[in-house]
């Protein structure tokens, strides 16, 4: 090892606390020095210096190996010269060079660093110092002149160049550091550095000026990342918002921002837009550029957090853009944060990257564009295109291809009238790992032919007319105020099939998140135009209907906040009549997405709907399927729902994307059994 660079970075400091571990273009003032060195052509090898934990780690990270600093050497006489020595000690190391590096400096470039560690080696000095050029005339208190005579006034271009030390690094031979004990002894030379890399950290003034500095200096890097998550206003927009005579807010985006998401969704990367505000513009551009939008968020640190641990992503490989205080929190959660060059200052300060192209005018193409340049470029291959629809977002759970599947328990008329029992189903639908639970909501006397209502049924509760029954076994506004609450409680989703226009008023009155069609109702267009207006996401079944009933549905419901689910309403369906190819059809036929919603036994025709592409699973679910009552007998026990969850989940992760590669399990097979010909 002929270059060791040693960064001294203990943990005390009067003007900055914890000053070498401020963020400057979101990264660590240690780090930016470590990595300045690690950049340098010359250096072999960077060591920290510190007494400080979080230091340590930091360093360690970026790279370096780490020297733990003596109390002794640790406090704020120590000189740094010292903290080298004991560097050099503790190593056991002798370089010909040492170089001595500053993190107070945030701008160090590593060809500077080569070219003051050539003059070393080529015998030009024996020790070299960092120095801005500069012609300032220098003046004492007493009005004397330091570098000049005040009696004969030169001009600028008239005068030699002098040096001010800037501090940011300090080369020598280590031998004569050993015999001087001090940095500058021998020849001494100066490394000229530009005035936009000498500025040294001494107080908070100076740390919010390179702060401020650091967009225009630091080079656009790559941003390697699996996953961009944007704020909305002031980064699709402008930050502001067109208000017309009837209170309707209009915006300004940028079409470019368009093609950047397609090719970040393209490219694999996962796109989600963030809102506090529950605003149907933003609703509106999120399904134009076919991503999911979680809205109305009090906390977006906590939100974020969870849809991290649901997708899977590493935290350091995220990137988060935004431009206002309340992105701090979800910024601080994200390995790349990211800024609009007008957020706010305190925003631009904790951002790794800031933007050059501001909201609305680009700074989404722009972030799209540095992510994607990080993406490995895939091996040509030809694809069928296939096309992917906008995800539908059911509180906060966007449903859709790419997304997770959604498991819908349909506890429908299971419960028979028993809310204990209904609370039990709830419980196996929660320890299943399932999403939502489901139930039908009628009004009897509306939804019973008049032909039915008189006939006699017998039932576990006696002999009762047919009408009496379904008002015994329906569920009323105290029952449904406890399975809100039971629901909530197990963190599950509920909601209803409504059968006629009271229920769905009802449905309404107890806030549901969305509403079901039962097959049953594609044709009653009263019943549709009701939940049309109710602007909730709809969930349309499918089964006992042709393309033209269905066909007239949508056109009442639309297609904005719509999930088809392909369905065929057998009881129990066979095999031979669940036409699951149908999923597709009705994707390339409505440009919607489309799940599918089971009446077999077992569970490989709904595992075979995953494959297919559907976005969302529905399954009856009973505690015994030998119970009383019509739905139980083809419906699932809670071992076969765990097994549906579980194999759903794994046939996700098996998917994949479509890109043939070599795994890293494959490597070692490869290199033994692999045989190669020409």
């Amino acid at each position: 090892m002929r270059v060791l660079a040693v960064v001294p970075a203990r943990g005390g400091s009067a003007g900055v606390p914890l000053k070498n571990l401020a963020l400057v273009g979101g990264v660590p003032l240690v780090t930016r020095a470590v990595r300045a060195c690690l950049r340098a052509e010359l250096v072999d090898q960077v060591v920290v210096s510190t007494d400080h934990d979080g230091i340590a780690e930091t360093a360690r990270q970026a790279g370096a190996i780490v020297v733990e600093r003596p109390e002794e050497l640790s406090g704020a006489t120590a000189s740094s010269e010292s903290a080298v020595l004991h560097a050099l000690d503790a190593l056991g190391a002798d370089p010909e060079i040492v170089v001595l590096v500053q993190a107070t400096s945030a701008f160090i470039d590593p060809d500077d660093l080569s070219a003051a560690v050539r003059k070393v080696l080529d015998g030009e000095a024996d020790a070299v110092v960092s120095g801005l050029p500069t012609h300032e005339f220098l003046w004492t208190a007493g009005g004397s002149g330091v570098n000049h005579d005040p009696a004969v006034r030169q001009r600028r271009q008239d005068r030699a160049p002098e040096f001010r030390e800037n501090g940011a690094f300090y080369v020598m031979r280590t031998a004569g550091l050993r015999a001087h004990g001090h940095r500058f002894f021998g020849e001494i030379a100066v490394q000229p550095v530009p005035v936009k890399h000498a500025i040294e950290i001494d107080n908070p003034e100076d740390l919010e000026l390179v702060r401020a500095l650091a967009p225009f200096i630091d080079l656009p890097e790559p941003i390697d990342v699996d996953a961009v998550i944007t704020d909305f206003d002031g980064v699709h927009t402008d930050d502001r918002a067109y208000v017309d005579s009837e209170g309707r807010e209009m915006v300004l985006v940028s079409r470019s921002d368009g093609m950047g998401v397609s090719l970040l969704r393209r490219s694999g990367v996962k796109v989600l837009i963030m809102s506090t505000e529950q605003n149907p513009v933003v609703a509106a551009r999120a399904r134009k550029l076919g991503v999911p939008v979680l809205q109305g968020l009090a906390d977006k640190r906590t939100v974020l957090r969870d849809w991290l641990r649901i997708e899977g992503l590493d935290p350091a490989r995220v990137a988060y853009v935004g431009n206002d205080v309340n992105d701090l929190g979800p910024m601080g959660e994200v390995g790349w944060p990211v800024a609009t060059p007008d957020a706010h200052p305190r925003v631009r300060a904790a951002a790794r990257v800031v933007l050059t192209s501001a909201g609305g005018s680009g700074a989404v193409r722009e972030l799209c564009e540095r992510v994607v340049a990080a993406r490995p470029e895939p091996a040509p291959v030809e694809v069928r295109a296939r096309p992917r629809f906008g995800p539908v977002a059911i509180g906060d759970v966007p449903v859709g291809d790419g997304e997770p599947v959604y498991v819908i328990g349909e506890i429908g008329i299971n419960h028979n009238g028993d809310i204990d029992l209904a609370r039990q189903l709830i419980d196996v639908a929660a320890e299943a790992g399932c999403q939502a639970v489901k139930f039908q909501k009628r009004t009897p006397a509306i939804c019973v032919p008049e032909e039915q209502k008189g006939q006699i049924r017998q039932t576990p509760w006696g002999e009762m007319t047919y009408l009496e029954y379904k008002e015994r076994t329906e569920f009323g506004r105290d029952e449904y105020t406890q399975i809100a609450k039971y629901c909530d409680e197990r963190g599950l989703h509920w909601f209803a099939s409504p059968w006629d226009v009271p229920s769905v008023e009802f449905l309404e009155e107890m806030d549901v998140l969305v509403h079901k069609v039962a097959s049953a109702s594609v044709a009653d267009h009263e019943l549709l135009r009701a939940l049309a207006a109710t602007g909730k996401p709809l969930i349309l079944s499918t089964g006992m209907s042709t393309l033209p009933e269905i066909d007239a549905a949508v056109e009442i419901l639309g297609t904005e906040k719509l999930i088809m689910m392909h369905a065929t309403s057998t009881y129990p369906l066979p095999p031979e009549e669940a036409n699951l190819r149908t999923i597709t059809a009705l994707k390339e036929r409505y440009g919607v997405p489309v799940g599918y919603s089971g009446h077999e036994r077992g569970l490989q025709i709904s595992l075979a709907a995953v494959t297919l592409g559907a976005v969302c699973v529905e399954r009856h679910i009973t505690l015994d399927r030998t119970m009383w009552g019509s739905d139980h007998a083809a419906s699932l026990e809670p071992s076969g729902l765990e097994h549906l969850v579980r194999d759903i989940r794994i046939i996700e992760q098996a998917l994949g994307d479509g890109v043939k590669r070599v795994f890293p399990g494959e490597e070692a097979p490869k290199a033994r059994l692999r045989r190669v010909t020409v």
